[in-house]
């Protein structure tokens, strides 16, 4: 597809997004080809796979992956792909293996990725085959970004962090232990799901639109919160309401809803009908505010980096990755997460916490997945096709670098979107990494540039 095509498509500076880019299989195949197969995407957390031999199987765009831990506990990420003729040499959700074995003609494959057996070697490929030419194809960048695990498909993309760069900070606030030492986390379970709708609405959801809050009227009414016993008087994200909420879109397409407290603001105890509970996160923000100071008042809500990982920073904490299917079908991955070193109660209530909350049976996310699947059948339609979708609120509030860094609303907007879109295009296009990184953006020139766009 054409730069011309893709104007007409996407028209951040009006607000107005075609409805074909959710449907066209055109447009999703593209997308593959030039979103997909260059950008940072998340394949996994190093606590799935903790032992030597352990995997587990994800994905990249369309493409299976494993990631798996080598004798020497290096994390590997492979294509799930047999070098002889394809067939995955992996059929495991997760598991501990010392080879990875490929059904159809039985050619072996180390921990490490490199060919191992190849039956009647002698007889068949001696002088031939060389063996080190094909051992399974190996993501070409990848790194381990506090326990996360990402990769790219491109060789030439900048490092993570540069990737990231000033959204590293929110993305920080999810993954980070909640008494303010960096990193700690695990994984604590996986959902998986498939749903009938564009991955680009689920991924939309998480940069920061509040605005479709009423859709979840049902949840507020009861006051769904981590506490659950009858007569529990804990609600959602009450800390939360005792702040400014701010808005921020970043020059590589990542958008973020954050909030910043005030500075003489308490702890908010939503686990009153469970001391032990309340009295362990009370723990953690009387020490997060003592190791970070005034950095302790930025809270996070919602995310999402570009193009399809977001996340929970608070409860339900998570990842979510948006994988996709096809141009109207999504497969949906829930990262669960606590503090490793957290007591095992505390786990286990925020196991059943998060539970009720997300994922494909937690009420929040059926009510998300409605509005996607509606969405998604909207765009389909002869005479829909031809009216586009409005993206123009709050447009011209955002500031730059206030008063965080970023391109920063204090009011609800969809400056976030827009800005995402406009990424979007220039990954469709096949954009330069300079311009990709926000290099070239008017919207993030002054104030002191482009943070974490310098290799």
């Amino acid at each position: 597809m054409r730069p011309s095509q893709l104007d007409a498509l996407v028209d951040a500076d009006q607000g107005l997004i075609s409805r074909e880019i959710f449907t066209s299989a055109e447009i999703y195949a593209q997308e593959l080809e030039t979103v997909f197969a260059r950008a940072w995407l998340l394949v996994g957390h190093e606590s799935l796979v903790p032992e030597p031999g352990d995997f587990y199987l994800s994905r990249m765009g369309e493409e299976s992956v494993i990631l798996c831990r080598d004798r020497e506990k290096r994390i590997h990420v492979f294509l799930n792909s047999c070098s002889h003729r394809g067939m995955k040499v992996c059929r495991y959700d997760q598991g501990n293996t010392t080879v990875f074995t490929c059904p159809y003609h039985a050619w072996s494959y180390a921990l490490d990725g490199s060919l191992q057996g190849v039956p009647q070697y002698e007889t068949l490929y001696k002088g031939v085959l060389d063996r080190a030419k094909w051992s399974l194809v190996k993501v070409p960048r990848q790194v381990d970004y506090k326990g996360t695990i990402w990769a790219s498909w491109d060789a030439d993309a900048p490092d993570f962090e540069t990737y990231l760069g000033d959204a590293r900070t929110h993305l920080d606030l999810a993954l980070d232990c909640r008494d303010g030492r960096p990193g700690g986390s695990e994984v604590i379970g996986v959902h998986r799901w498939v749903f009938p709708a564009n991955w680009k609405f689920a991924a939309e959801n998480f940069v920061g639109d509040t605005y479709h809050n009423v859709s979840h009227g049902s949840v507020d009414a009861i006051g769904i919160g981590p506490s659950a016993r009858a007569g529990a008087k804990g609600r959602r994200d009450d800390e939360l309401k005792q702040a400014q909420h701010i808005w921020i879109s970043f020059a590589q397409g990542h958008g973020v809803h954050s909030a910043l407290q005030h500075p003489d603001a308490e702890f908010v105890d939503s686990y009153l009908d469970q001391p032990e509970i309340g009295a362990y996160f009370r723990h953690c923000y009387e020490e997060r505010r003592r190791r970070l100071g005034e950095a302790a008042r930025l809270l996070p809500f919602v995310g999402t980096i570009f193009p399809n990982t977001s996340y929970h920073g608070r409860q339900p904490r998570g990842l979510c990755a948006w994988h996709p299917h096809s141009p109207t079908e999504t497969e949906g991955w829930r990262f669960f997460l606590v503090d490793a070193d957290a007591p095992d109660n505390v786990k286990d209530f925020l196991r059943r916490f998060y539970m009720r909350y997300s994922g494909p049976a937690g009420m929040t996310e059926q009510d998300d997945m409605e509005n996607w699947l509606y969405a998604t059948a909207a765009s389909r339609g002869t005479i829909a096709r031809r009216h586009p979708f409005n993206y123009q609120q709050s447009m011209g509030a955002a500031k730059l670098n206030d008063p965080v860094p970023g391109e920063v609303s204090t009011q609800t907007t969809e400056h976030i979107a827009r800005g995402y879109y406009r990424r979007w295009q220039g990954y469709m296009a096949g954009a330069s990494w300079d311009s990709l990184l926000g290099r070239d953006d008017p919207r993030f020139q002054g104030k002191g540039g482009v943070a974490g766009a310098a290799e």
